[in-house]
């Protein structure tokens, strides 16, 4: 190979490799994902910061995110950490210095070992190892030298021209082409024509020579000071001297000749001193002294001297020294064979000697960091987040020996969370490397540290081991979050503290250690609650700032936070619940500054009027109030559950309007708190009065001339109610006894006024029924008779008398309004037409059914004729057909046919209704009399005092004038002079339904056992003229 050139590079300077041996390397180069042994030259002594080689450039390894680190290969060399660039450093590198390099054999390369470590930083895995080599090239920075400035050589003076004597050789610290290269030989005049020099080739080494070219005469010249000069091979050459004095000695003819051109042996480590190893043997054709050969070793490095023994008399070779195989595997000298001759001669063998190993090392084990990891006095610090198969140290187990007996089995012992895994593919059985990697994760909190000890055992016999042990040292993260002891926190504190009190304390802990464990405390407390409490940050301790009032708010909910002061920091939380507790400090509080109710009157005892409400802004006991009447005189109660009044009498709003009294409010607190306030019950009307007619009287009546004027008050009603409001607003009309219209009652002033001008039929009594109502619901009302004479003068005072009594005993339904004479007059009128129309009407169909039965007759066959029965039959009444049926077979009695109601009678008999006033009898024997009921509402007319009379009035009895049952009888009986009609068999009340109490009762039949016909009703005959005596035909049949 050429020579490396240099040229300067940006941390000192770049080695440039021929393009060609570039190229080569990069062909052999394996790929970054499989085991790489990296391989780079270099020429020794190169100055500081020299760039080696680029692992990211020249391999492919990666150039971002990684980690690289030098392992092994210091103090000669440093990486750079990112881009995996490889620089010599202060301590040069001396390829002579090396201790690799010593005791190296004839052209084996130096070799400096180097290991990098190579560390995702972004994945945080494990590192991976890259081994590699640096070859460290000679260059000529070393001088060959002889052994001795003064060489001497004793050459017999009869030596033949041409004979060969050697030179010891010289050394050079450099190899290869820095090694010795040259010979020369420099002779003054005497000497330039008698030797020379030849460089013989001996196993890769240049033997020089001194050649005798000329005769020899001791006698002459005893000794020749020549000059040798070696020079090696480098560029610039490098050369030294030595002086050479050849001294001529007397005749030896024959020199020493060993038995072997070399010789080889074997030689077990840790021989006891002593051991033979070889002998050498030579052999001398001479006599005598010249036949005595000695031994020596010829330029034998001093290791060899140190260790063997040349016994000079027998060639022996023996230990002398302890011999490891460790040190040094080979010994390789040169045993000189010279005879003791005058001029004496020698001869030159090679001996090797091979050191055979034995198994007297154990396994070394070198455990150092890694990647990342550092280790410090056996220690190495791993954080307890790392990754699992995370390497925390790189193993090294190696044997001096060789063989089996450095063949190396490496465990970890012991149950801890890590082993060993092969670090590289490219190491022998004497060297193996390993990763130390965790297996589980770790987790300081559980286990703060390791001990791992390493046992390595070798394969020799008896095999030898050894330990090593490395304490791993886990480093705490902060990986767990503060804990409060308690996560909820409940606490009861009074109101109306004093600001600063202490309400609680928390507390939290932290697995982690050191700073990890560092706690400090906050509040987040809800925004209602912002400002109302502080924590202090050191011992948790909760004080509130301000005096809390429970009525504004009774709870409050605090986040607490624990935050370690680790990085990144962990936070834990808590809640703080502070319920704040109630004081008797608010007095009850009703909700009006004062109650008004309205009730209605009538209504039942202990009926609820009103409720209160009542509140305390306190809690519980505080807050439970009990409500009481104040001036308590037990006309009102009060439920403390509802706060609902009760009364305890019936209202009655004309007795008392409006009741007022307090009601007291008291807590249950201690001291207890009280309030008052003021009630007022305000009794609303109830339509419970009728309306109470003041003026006229019943009895009273007024003159009315027929030249009063049209709309003059004739008259003017006046009535009262007790009621008030609605139920106090009267209405006045007229309900009856007005059927010519004459008169008009004010609604609101209840004056009577004349609406019509007065004729000769309107003379007489009027009797107006006039009805006064009030508003309420339902309405009440009173009834008031207003009598009006219509007449010129009041001469008859006797007939108006009369008049006036027999309205009195006249019911209300029955109209009393003018001269009865001058209706009767038209009624007869009406009657005589009425009956001429019907006598004409009868004939008609009398002469209408002869002839017809006549003709019938005539065309009969059986020749039939009507009898003279059936002539007077059909003028004769026929009983019905129910009654005929009942005489033929059951003899039972038929009812009399009941009078048809006039229109008009139904009307009054409506009025009378409505104006409720009941007919009965008071005794057998009296006369049916209008009674009013006793028990009439307070204000109302005393018209029951108005209308009893004394008169006796016969009641109607109907006697038959024969005894024949079958025959139809006619009663005539005299109306009484009231014409007030009254019946008999007549059970049913004609009172009206607020009177009810009251029944119509009449006089027991006259004769009980024979009582002809059924019970019936006459209707109410049309009045007859004065003195109002009149009679009624009344059919019976039985």
């Amino acid at each position: 190979m050429g020579p490396l050139r240099h040229s300067p590079g940006p941390g000192g300077q770049r080695l440039l490799l021929p393009s060609m041996l570039l190229a080569l390397l990069l062909l052999l180069a394996p790929s970054p994902g499989h085991a790489t042994r990296v391989v780079y030259k270099v020429p020794e002594e190169q100055p500081p910061n020299t760039l080696i080689g680029s692992l990211a450039a020249d391999y492919g390894f990666p150039d971002v995110g990684h980690l690289y680190k030098l392992e092994v290969g210091a103090p000669y060399l440093r990486v750079d950490g990112k881009t995996g660039d490889i620089f010599t450093t202060e301590t040069s590198i001396d390829r002579e210095g090396l201790r690799e390099c010593q005791n190296q054999l004839p052209g084996d390369p130096c070799i400096l070992e180097f290991e990098v470590s190579i560390t995702d930083l972004v994945q945080n895995g494990s590192p991976r190892l890259l081994e590699g080599q640096i070859e460290v090239q000679d260059i000529n920075d070393n001088t060959p030298n002889f052994a001795s400035p003064v060489i001497t050589l004793a050459i017999p003076e009869n030596t033949n021209i041409g004979s060969l004597f050697p030179i010891p050789l010289a050394s050079d610290r450099d190899a290869g082409p820095n090694g010795v290269a040259s010979y020369e030989l420099q002779a003054g005049p005497e000497a330039q024509e008698l030797f020379g020099l030849q460089v013989a080739e001996d196993q890769e080494e240049k033997q020089p020579q001194l050649i005798v070219m000329g005769n020899l005469d001791r006698e002459r010249w005893d000794s020749y000071d020549l000059t040798i000069k070696v020079q090696d091979g480098g560029s610039p050459p490098r050369a030294s001297s030595a002086l050479l004095r050849v001294t001529v000695l007397d005749t030896n003819d024959n020199a020493p000749k060993f038995e072997r051109p070399s010789y080889e042996a074997e030689l077990s480590e840790n021989s006891p001193i002593g051991h033979s190893v070889i002998q050498v043997k030579a052999n001398d054709s001479d006599q005598g002294a010249n036949a005595e050969i000695e031994y020596t070793f010829h330029q034998a490095p001093e290791v060899v001297r140190r260790l063997l023994r040349l016994d000079r008399n027998t060639g022996l070779i023996t230990v002398q020294g302890p011999v490891d195989r460790e040190d040094l595997s080979t010994l390789r000298f040169s045993v000189l064979a010279k005879d003791r001759g005058t001029n004496p001669k020698s001869a030159r063998a090679q001996v090797v000697v091979t050191v055979k190993d034995m198994n007297d090392n154990a396994p070394t084990i070198e455990i150092r960091g890694i990647g990342l990891v550092t280790h410090q006095d056996g220690m190495a610090n791993i954080s307890e987040d790392v990754a699992e198969e995370t390497a925390v140290a790189l193993v090294q187990v190696s044997d001096r020996d060789e063989g089996e007996n450095a063949a190396v089995t490496c465990v970890v012992a012991g149950d801890v969370p890590f082993q060993l895994r092969q670090a590289s593919e490219t190491g022998s059985d004497s060297k193996k490397k390993y990763f130390l990697q965790t297996t589980t994760p770790l987790d300081y909190e559980k286990v703060r540290d390791y001990t791992i000890e390493i046992v390595a055992v070798d394969s020799g016999n008896p095999p030898l081991s050894s330990t090593n042990s490395l304490k791993v040292q886990v480093v705490d993260i902060n990986d767990n979050a503060p804990v409060f002891t308690q996560s909820v926190t409940e606490v009861a504190f009074p109101e109306n503290n004093k600001p600063g009190e202490v309400i609680a304390e928390v507390t939290a802990s932290d697995a982690d250690s050191g700073s990890n464990a560092e706690l400090v405390y906050s509040l987040e407390p809800e925004p209602a609650a912002k400002g109302l409490f502080t924590i202090s940050p050191e011992t948790g301790e909760i004080q509130v700032k301000t005096s809390l009032d429970r009525e504004q708010r009774d709870s409050y909910e605090l986040k607490v936070v624990a935050a370690d002061r680790g990085s990144p920091s962990l936070q834990g939380t808590a809640t703080v619940l502070v319920n704040v507790l109630d004081c008797n400090d608010n007095d009850p509080k009703f909700m009006l500054s004062g109650y008004n109710f309205s009730v209605m009157e009538n209504m039942p005892a202990l009926s609820p009027v009103g409720m209160v409400t009542v509140i305390d802004g306190d809690k519980g006991e505080n807050a439970r109030v009990q409500l009481s009447v104040e001036q308590d005189n037990g006309d009102f109660v009060i439920q403390n559950g509802t706060g609902t009044i009760l009364s305890s009498l019936s209202f009655d709003r004309e007795q008392q309007s409006t009741y007022t009294f307090q009601l007291k409010a008291v807590d249950g607190g201690v001291p207890p708190r009280s309030a008052y306030v003021g009630v007022t019950i305000n009794v609303l009307d109830e339509n419970d009065n009728a309306p109470y007619i003041t003026a006229p009287s019943n009895t009273s009546h007024r003159l009315l001339t027929p030249q009063t004027r049209l709309g003059e008050t004739v008259s003017q009603v006046a009535a009262e109610d007790f009621d008030s409001g609605v139920n106090a607003e009267l209405i006045y009309s007229i309900a009856g006894g007005n059927p010519y219209g004459l008169f008009q009652i004010g609604s609101h002033s209840g004056a009577i006024t004349l609406e019509k001008e007065i004729e000769r039929r309107h003379h007489g009594l009027h009797r107006l029924v006039v009805k006064v109502s009030d508003r309420g619901k339902p309405p009440r009302y009173g009834t008031a008779l207003v009598h009006l004479y219509v007449n010129e003068t009041l001469a008859n005072r006797t007939l108006l008398e009369t008049l006036l009594g027999h309205s009195l005993d006249t019911p209300l339904d029955i109209d009393i309004a003018g001269d009865p004479e001058y209706e009767r007059s038209k009624q007869r009128g009406n009657i005589l037409f009425g009956v001429v129309a019907g006598v004409v009407a009868v004939a008609l169909l009398i002469a209408l059914a002869v002839l017809v039965r006549y003709c019938r007759q005539r065309e009969a066959k059986s020749g039939y004729q009507a009898g003279k029965k059936e002539t007077k039959d059909l003028y004769a009444p026929k009983p019905s057909g129910k009654a005929s049926k009942g005489n033929k077979s059951k003899g039972k009695k038929s009812k009399s046919p009941k009078p048809v109601k006039p229109v008009e009678d139904e009307d009054e008999a409506g009025l009378q209704k409505s104006l409720k006033f009941n007919l009965m009898s008071d005794a057998p024997g009296d006369s049916p009399r209008i009674h009013l009921p006793l028990n009439y509402p307070p204000g109302s007319p005393d018209l029951g005092r108005h209308y009893r009379s004394n008169s006796p009035l016969p009641s109607i009895q109907l006697q038959p004038q024969s005894p024949s049952a079958s025959k139809k009888h006619q009663v005539v009986q005299d109306l009484p002079p009231a014409n007030t009609f009254v019946g008999t068999g007549d059970t049913t009340s004609t009172g009206s339904e607020q009177y009810s109490d009251y029944s119509y009762r009449t006089n027991p039949p006259k004769y009980p056992s024979k009582q002809v016909g059924q019970p019936f009703q006459l209707s109410t005959p049309q009045p007859l003229p004065h003195p109002y005596h009149g009679a009624i035909w009344t059919e019976v049949w039985e």
